[in-house]
């Protein structure tokens, strides 16, 4: 996109999480509250992901899985028992997602971008792959409306290796294709083409 395009992108970037985190205030309360009486823990939880230019930020989300269950392993595979009874009813309707509003805010992420992976994806990127990190992470991109619940599609029966072997490659040439076709046109269609999507939940 030309520098122009990347300023217009930064300030709708900047006023609509601030307008949505002003907006959706009750809705945080009521989830943090919930998920704080569902299991013991933080309301809140900090994924280290790989952003722009390779640089490690720190992704927010509200907590779906019981304290330290990512040392289990990054990949959640379908009926996950780390996943709490709430932490379900978030993930499936995606509202676990909301507190990105807050790196989008900051500046670690965009409205619309290549999802921000681990760095043990990252570091396996090779060839067009890498144009993944020459651009703002963002919360949705078409890799989010393909894969809407990948959970599903990795099943229970080592969902890591599944991914790996099945789902990563396409993934990502899903956020080369972004990269590629940017543009402030395509991220609205994006928008709503996942504001649908959410509402339809599936």
């Amino acid at each position: 996109m030309s520098p122009f395009d990347d300023f217009v992108k930064r300030a709708v970037d900047i006023s609509a999480s601030a307008v949505g985190i002003l907006l959706l205030s009750p809705v945080f309360l009521v989830v943090a509250a919930a998920v704080r009486l569902d299991s013991k823990g933080p309301a809140f939880y900090k994924s280290v992901r790989i952003g722009q230019y390779g640089k490690p930020f720190a992704m927010r989300k509200f907590r779906t899985m019981r304290v330290n269950s990512e040392g289990q392993g990054i990949t959640t595979g379908q009926d996950d028992p780390r996943v709490t009874n709430i932490g379900r009813f978030l993930r499936r309707h995606k509202i676990d997602e909301l507190p990105q509003l807050f790196n989008v805010l900051i500046g670690d992420m965009s409205l619309v971008g290549p999802r921000p992976d681990f760095e043990e994806h990252t570091s396996a990127y090779s060839g067009e792959e890498k144009l993944i990190l020459t651009v703002r992470p963002g919360i949705t991109d078409y890799a989010s409306l393909h894969f809407y619940q990948l959970d599903e599609l990795v099943g229970s029966q080592d969902p890591h290796r599944v991914y790996v072997e099945r789902f990563r490659s396409e993934k990502n040439q899903l956020r080369v294709a972004y990269v590629k076709n940017q543009s402030l046109g395509e991220d609205f269609r994006i928008l709503i083409r996942t504001l649908f999507r959410v509402v339809a939940g599936h």
